[in-house]
């Protein structure tokens, strides 16, 4: 066995045969998110508030084990069982590297993430590695673990600088390993210019090149792994490069623009949205990976008896998407595998330990709609519907589509500072205040409620997943 490599349009083995890569992305272990794990802002708030209010060591005690048990050989067993073959592991960089310690590698940070290479190699599942945060953060979210919405890793250097090294000494450590179909070096930009990404990708590839020129290097797009159109002839520099694609449809989610019912009109809207993003690669014969995508679901806690019927409706949007897919014969990882009931296909009990402790404080985040994925903000819209208001009536419309706009608009501007950042600050220490009193075993107790074991699947989306797992090989 060697290692997997591009060809064109497509990712070939050793023998030049097609491997059509599917899985899902193992989002909130490493790189963790409010939504996938139940807390408010970003991650490096509440591990800080954590250690703060229960002490570093049982604070570091209950991340530890949060990590270990969130993906296990049991994991591993179940997905490969599904007939999927790849898994993505985003991580964030403050694993590898402390802000006050730059340039100084943190052994500790391949613990979990060489644990988990491994248990996916012995079922015979690719892992591609997503660096999901990176210094300064590289985009204007949550989920690059910086607490703003300024995406400074574009607007400093030695942030970008840092980044090269990380992935150097990341590249020293997998080169050669087989069960790693490629690294994914940054998680969807935002660089308002749509040069500086360029700029950089030639730096990290460069990087990796000298140390490692055999593993694939997969490129996310520009605002959120959406737009290639000012790539040019960047591709030409780089050899065994795929080109990864983020296709979430907005009828997915909460805020869609109308149901689906799979009209013809409905149908032609997700694939020129889908058409759209790998425009750039396909007039050039370049190969596309769709990195992330896919419905969130409704909770029967929160939507109650609307919930089978909400998500009979995601299944359909679901199925539709992979309909586009297969006839491209696309690679994809769906996100995601394993969260608190959202969006994961495997997904922990709401009897659970954890899930129990947090039930209220998790209704009141949901009701305040402190996180961005797939808010419903209809008990709170009557509070930020004056500030939206104050900005249109003060603000002319041709300085009112600021970057990253068209992506994000006003609303969702609004909604971001106000709602995701400002009020989910002052959420951070009442979450970490369930904490205390807890000794190791009611913190392990915790930490296990993410365990397989532990867990409910979401049998639907199992399902559509596994019968769309492989296709039948070309003539």
């Amino acid at each position: 066995m060697s290692l997997l490599k591009v060809s064109g349009t497509k990712i070939v083995d050793e023998k030049g045969e097609e491997v059509i890569l599917r899985g899902a992305g193992l989002g909130g272990w490493m790189n963790m998110e409010n939504f996938i794990s139940g807390y408010p802002g970003c991650e490096y708030q509440i591990r800080a508030a954590l250690a703060e209010t229960i002490g570093a060591e049982k604070s570091e005690f209950f991340f530890d084990k949060f990590l270990e048990y969130f993906f296990q050989e049991s994991d591993a067993k179940f997905f490969s069982s599904l007939g999927l073959n790849c898994i993505r592991l985003p991580f964030n960089y403050h694993h590898f590297e402390d802000d006050m310690n730059p340039r100084v590698l943190k052994e500790s940070g391949f613990k979990h993430l060489d644990r988990v290479i491994d248990l996916c190699s012995q079922y015979n599942i690719y892992t591609i590695l997503d660096l999901h945060t990176a210094p300064g953060g590289q985009n204007t979210d949550w989920h690059s673990d910086h607490g703003g919405h300024i995406a400074n890793f574009w607007n400093q250097k030695d942030f970008q600088d840092r980044t090269i090294w990380l992935w150097e000494q990341l590249a020293v450590h997998y080169k050669g390993n087989k069960w790693i179909a490629g690294y994914n070096p940054l998680n969807e930009p935002t660089d308002p210019y749509h040069t500086r990404v360029i700029a950089f990708y030639d730096r990290v590839y460069t990087a990796i090149r000298a140390v490692d020129p055999e593993h694939a290097i997969f490129f996310d797009g520009n605002t959120f792994a959406s737009d290639f159109s000012h790539f040019g002839d960047s591709h030409k520099k780089w050899e065994n490069t795929a080109y990864s694609i983020h296709d979430y449809s907005t009828f997915g989610f909460p805020a869609a623009p109308e149901d689906y019912v799979g009209t013809e009109s409905q149908q032609r809207r997700l694939r020129r949205s889908y058409e759209k993003k790998r425009e750039w690669m396909d007039a050039r014969g370049l190969c596309v990976w769709n990195g992330e995508w896919g419905p969130v679901y409704a909770r029967k806690q929160y939507e109650g008896e609307a919930t089978e019927k909400i998500n009979e409706v995601r299944y359909h949007v679901l199925k539709d998407q992979l309909s586009i897919y297969n006839k491209d014969r696309l690679s994809w990882s769906i996100w995601l595998y394993k969260d608190i009931g959202f969006q994961g296909m495997v997904y922990v009990s709401t009897k659970s330990a954890y899930m129990t402790k947090f039930a209220d404080f998790l209704a009141k985040k949901h009701r305040l709609a402190v996180d961005a994925w797939g808010a419903d903000v209809s008990a709170v819209q009557h509070v930020y519907q004056p500030l939206i208001d104050h900005v249109l009536a003060e603000i002319p419309e041709k300085f009112r589509d600021l970057y990253p706009a068209p992506v994000w608009k006003l609303s969702d501007r609004v909604g971001r500072l106000a709602r995701n950042i400002l009020v989910a600050e002052f959420l951070v220490n009442e979450w970490a205040a369930h904490f205390v009193g807890m000794d190791e075993a009611q913190l392990d107790e915790l930490a296990k409620s993410f365990l397989y074991e532990e867990c409910q699947k979401r049998e639907g989306l199992n399902k559509i997943l596994t019968d769309n797992a492989t296709l039948v090989k070309e003539a």
